[in-house]
């Protein structure tokens, strides 16, 4: 439990997801407009992806073994296939604005994707590359998480409160509550 080494990204690391058959770390370099390939075997950046956009939360799908990640000021949702580290796809989230946190249900096919200038979230379909529903969120989405489990889709706000969603069903979503905690300083 020690550093044995660190690795320089361009601008401001901000999330990252490892993608495991790979054996590569993506992290994303929100103002630096980039996606860092880290090799974990070699423990050294060995590409790095520039997009035209800010990139925000990324996540690996272990299905589809393929990488996604926000491009979160131009309302983008991009697919990165990490055999070849190439973009294989940009689409559109819709109303979404600011898409900046992102969770997966590999299972049935869609990412959860917190859009923080219009406080929804949308529901991203990832076999359709379409958002196919929006709900209200409290003010100032950040981190997104999904319980499989439960079945329930979990949104930390600025504001203070957690947003909780179930999923009856993959194409339906239901508000339980916005559950408030203690607002930090």
């Amino acid at each position: 439990m020690k550093v044995v080494k660190k690795l320089k990204t361009a601008s401001k690391p901000d999330g990252s997801t490892y993608a495991a058959p790979f054996h590569k770390l993506y992290v994303s370099d929100e103002r630096g407009r980039a996606e860092a390939i880290v090799d974990v075997q070699k423990d050294e950046i060995v590409s790095t992806l520039r997009f035209d956009g800010e990139t925000g939360m990324p996540q690996c799908d272990p299905i589809t073994r393929k990488v996604y990640v926000n491009l979160q000021d131009q309302n983008i949702f991009a697919i990165i296939e990490p055999a070849t580290d190439k973009v294989i796809g940009r689409y559109s989230v819709g109303r979404c604005k600011g898409n900046h946190g992102m969770a997966l249900d590999p299972e049935h096919h869609r990412a959860f994707l917190a859009c923080e200038e219009n406080n929804l979230m949308a529901v991203f379909d990832l076999d359709k590359h379409a958002a196919i529903a929006f709900l209200r969120l409290a003010d100032g989405p950040d981190v997104i998480k999904f319980d499989s489990g439960l079945g329930r889709i979990y949104v930390a706000c600025y504001s203070g409160a957690i947003a909780v969603f179930h999923e009856d069903d993959p194409d339906h979503y239901r508000k339980l509550e916005d559950f408030r905690v203690q607002h930090g300083p």
